[in-house]
Order: C-alpha cells, then structure tokens, then sequence
C-alpha cells in the first residue's frame, strides 16, 4: 500500500509538522526545513533536532522527503548563481542529515540559454562536487518538472543523464520523484489507464523504475502538454481521477511515499487525502 502524505507547514517550528501531518491523515510527509523563497538560512538548532525527531517516533510518520529551495539552480551558466545554489544545496543536505530524514527533492534547475545539453554538464558537475562533500545517507530526488521557460527535467532522458553522469560510488544516493502535473504538462500522457502503463513503461526503459522512490500527486490546472506548472486539487485538473486510481493500486509503486502538494490550507489536504484513499482498491 503507498504511503499517502502531504507537505505540510513547518510554522511555530519544525518539530509540530508531524503532529500536524498525523492530524491531517498522513502517513509520510514532505516539508520545507527553511524559507524556500530566501538565500540564507541558519544551521538547524540543537535544540530542534531531538524534538523533531521525538514527535516523528510518536507519530510513525515516515518516510520525511524535504524539498529544497525554490532558489537554487544548479545547471545555471552564471557562475555566481551557481556558487550561492552550491552553498545553499549544502545546507539543504546538512539539515536534513541533521533531521535525519530520508530524502531532499530537488528541481534539476534551468540552462537560462545556454543549451540542455549544458545545463545537464553543469547540473552533473555540481551534484558530483556535492555528493563528494557531503557524504551520508541521504537520498537526494531530481524531480520531474513541467518544462516552463528553460527548466531541465522534463523528459525521462534528461534526468537519465543526469543519474548516468553522477560517479559510481555516489549513484546509489540518487533517485527520482515524479510529479503527476509535472509530467502530464510536459507531454506524457495520463489521462487513461492505458496511457499510465505506458508511461511508466517508458520511465522504466529510459531510467529503470528502481530509481522511482517517491511520487507528487498532483492535478493540473495545465493543459496535456502546455508546460504549464500550476497544481490543482485531485480529480478536479486535467487528469482526472484515472491516474491516482492507476498509480494508487499500481503493485510496482507499493510501499513508495505519494504526496500531496495541491493548493491551500491543510483542511484542503485532509480532503484530498479522502479522495485518495477513496480510490483504494481492497
């Protein structure tokens, strides 16, 4: 059975999101472990940590993804962006090494013009020099994007590349977290239980399904191949139900957290999560 959950706030201080996930109906969860809209965030405080970790043995919540800031890009051309997005990437991974949580979800970031084939060089030349710094067991997720403006990510091949290139030693750290809007904007298509198998079929050839650790359960207010990223609540986008049916009871994505990242205020994650398990097949 997935582990439904959803990114949930960390206001009034990160040892409160699992409380506030169980709360909700989660199972795992994803958060931020900072202000994903600012450069500069302090190391975790001591005195945070062992709560955080408490209230996740009090809870059962598990597995914890946390996504990374919006900020960070590490496939950018300009070498000043790309040194603050290595800093700021390295505190992510401390942080969350500190928290002890599972895995850090990152956007494989944007080539601003400088070609994907760039952009993928530059992403690999980073993540090799991050994942020699900062060793652990932290899983690090590149995640499916919806192709906006420059962004890498948008197809299977990109992020297959991108693992090919990270060295032997540290590939093993690095996953996959698909995202349903994500890939339903980019081109592939989920709108039917056929067109499911198909894709998965794909990401299984292209980039092996062994590599998909975690899912973004989505809908798209994006149209079927517009590149548009914008989340919608479930059954109420562009997909439908069909898909969150498929991939809900798919036997191959059992036991894999599937989060929700739809709009609003937990009260809108606790229906959603509703749906989900409605969608449940004993």
């Amino acid at each position: 059975m997935p582990l439904l959950g959803a990114h949930v706030s960390i206001a009034g201080g990160i040892y409160k999101a699992p409380s506030l996930a169980r709360e909700i109906g989660c199972q795992s969860m994803q958060i931020f472990t900072r202000n994903a809209s600012q450069w500069h965030a302090e190391p975790v405080k001591t005195e945070e940590i062992a709560p955080f970790r408490n209230a996740l043995q009090e809870t059962g919540i598990s597995p914890v993804l946390v996504h990374d800031s919006y900020l960070i890009n590490l496939a950018s051309p300009d070498p000043e962006l790309r040194r603050k997005s290595m800093a700021a990437f390295q505190a992510e991974m401390e942080r969350c090494e500190a928290l002890g949580v599972f895995a850090l979800v990152t956007h494989p970031g944007a080539h601003r013009g400088a070609g994907e084939e760039r952009g993928i060089e530059v992403f690999v030349q980073c993540m090799n020099r991050l994942l020699r710094t900062q060793r652990g067991r932290l899983k690090i997720l590149l995640e499916t994007t919806a192709g906006q403006g420059t962004s890498l990510g948008y197809r299977f091949e990109h992020l297959s590349s991108m693992i090919e290139g990270i060295e032997d030693e540290a590939r093993e750290r690095v996953g996959v977290c698909l995202d349903t809007c994500h890939v339903l904007a980019a081109g592939y298509d989920l709108r039917t239980e056929e067109g499911c198998r198909r894709v998965l079929e794909e990401f299984d050839r292209i980039i092996g399904i062994e590599r998909l650790v975690a899912i973004h359960l989505n809908d798209s207010k994006g149209k079927f191949g517009s590149r548009v990223d914008r989340h919608n609540h479930i059954g109420e986008g562009e997909l439908g139900l069909t898909a969150f049916r498929f991939l809900l009871n798919c036997p191959e994505l059992r036991d894999i957290p599937m989060i929700l990242e739809t709009p609003g205020p937990e009260e809108n994650h606790r229906k959603n999560l509703r749906k989900l398990r409605s969608l449940l097949e004993s």
